[in-house]
C-alpha cells in the first residue's frame, strides 16, 4: 500500500473513531485502580519495597572458589530469615560471577548467622560486608523520596498551565503524565519489583519524560496554525514517535547490557522502559484524542 493512500485510510479512520480509541486507555486504568486497590487491601501499601525502603540487613558475600547457587541459597535461608531477596554481581567482562547480595528484613547478627551455616566458612571484613538500615530510618528517605516526587508533579502542573493557559488541554497533559506514572506502577507490582530509592527516582524521571510529547503534540495543535489539524497532529506524531521509540532502543540497550550487572541500573531502565511503552498510548490515543476533540470545537464556535 502506497504511503500517501495509507496516510489517507488511516486519517478517514481516526476521524470517525478518535473519540472510541480513549476508551483502550480508560480500561486500561480502570483495571489499574480496581488492581491497587486490591493490592492495598492485601499489602496496606502501594508498592513492595526493598530494604533501602524498608530498613533491614544488607550482606555481600564475595565469591571465592565456585559459584554459589542463587536458588539453592534462597530456598535454603527463606524460612530462616525474613523477606529474602537475592542477586549476583558478575564481571563486565568474563560474566563470572563475584559476589552476591543478600538482602533481608532481619538483623545484621542473625543474616550473618544463617548464611555462615549455609556457606560452612565464617564471614569476616575479608570476605564479605553487612549493612544495617533502622526501619524508622528508611522509612522517613521513603516519605522524603515520596514528597520530591509529589513536588515534581506540581511543579510540572504549574509550568503546564503557564504554557497553555487554558483547562482542557492542560488537564489533559496532566493526566496524560499521571498515567503514565499510574500504569508503570501497576506494572512493576503486576511483575512483582521491589523498588528500591533508585526505582522511585526512575518515576521520578519519567514525569520529565512522560510531559515531553504531550507538551509537543499539545503545541503543535493548538498553538500553530500551518495546515490542517490532521496535519499538525501526523507531524506532531512522526517528531514525538521518532523520540520515543529512541528513548525506547537506547533504555532497552542499556538494560540488556548493564542492567545485567547492576540491580539498581536495572530497575530505572526496567521503570524507564514501561513508562516509555504506556507514554506512546496515553500521548498519541488519549492526549491526541481530546486535542482534536478540543481543536475541533474550537474550530466550530469560530465558524459559527
Amino acid at each position: 500500500m502506497e504511503k500517501g493512500k495509507f496516510k489517507e485510510r488511516f486519517t478517514k479512520f481516526h476521524d470517525k473513531n478518535y473519540k472510541l480509541l480513549i476508551l483502550i486507555p480508560v480500561a486500561l486504568l480502570l483495571f489499574g485502580f480496581v488492581y491497587m486497590g486490591f493490592f492495598y487491601s492485601q499489602h496496606h501499601d502501594f508498592i513492595y519495597k526493598d530494604v533501602s525502603l524498608t530498613g533491614g540487613t544488607t550482606a555481600t558475600v564475595n565469591v571465592i572458589d565456585k559459584p554459589i547457587d542463587i536458588n539453592n541459597l534462597k530456598n535454603a535461608i527463606s524460612g530462616k530469615l525474613e523477606g529474602v531477596n537475592i542477586r549476583e554481581i558478575s564481571d563486565l567482562i568474563t560474566n563470572k560471577q563475584t559476589a552476591i547480595v543478600v538482602e533481608t528484613k532481619s538483623d545484621s547478627q542473625i543474616t550473618k548467622t544463617v548464611l555462615e551455616n549455609y556457606l560452612g566458612y565464617s564471614l569476616d571484613e575479608q570476605n564479605s560486608s553487612f549493612e544495617f538500615t533502622r526501619s524508622g530510618l528508611s522509612e522517613n528517605f521513603y516519605k522524603q523520596l515520596l514528597i520530591a516526587v509529589l513536588i515534581a508533579f506540581v511543579l510540572m502542573a504549574i509550568v503546564v498551565f503557564i504554557q497553555f493557559k487554558t483547562i482542557v488541554p492542560s488537564l489533559t497533559v496532566i493526566s496524560c503524565a499521571f498515567a503514565d506514572i499510574f500504569m508503570t506502577l501497576v506494572t512493576a507490582n503486576i511483575l512483582g519489583l521491589q523498588i528500591s530509592t533508585a526505582g522511585i527516582v526512575a518515576f521520578l524521571m519519567l514525569i520529565g519524560y512522560s510531559v515531553d510529547t504531550d507538551i509537543l503534540l499539545t503545541t503543535k495543535a493548538i498553538k500553530r496554525d500551518n495546515g490542517s489539524l490532521n496535519k499538525r497532529l501526523f507531524e506532531s506524531f512522526k517528531t514525538g514517535i521518532t523520540m520515543t521509540l529512541t528513548a525506547i532502543f537506547s533504555v532497552s540497550v542499556s538494560l540488556i547490557i548493564i542492567g545485567s550487572f547492576s540491580s539498581i541500573l536495572s530497575q530505572i531502565f526496567t521503570i524507564m522502559l514501561i513508562g516509555l511503552i504506556f507514554d506512546i498510548i496515553n500521548t498519541w490515543v488519549t492526549n491526541a484524542s481530546i486535542i482534536k476533540w478540543y481543536a475541533l470545537k474550537k474550530q466550530k464556535k469560530h465558524e459559527a
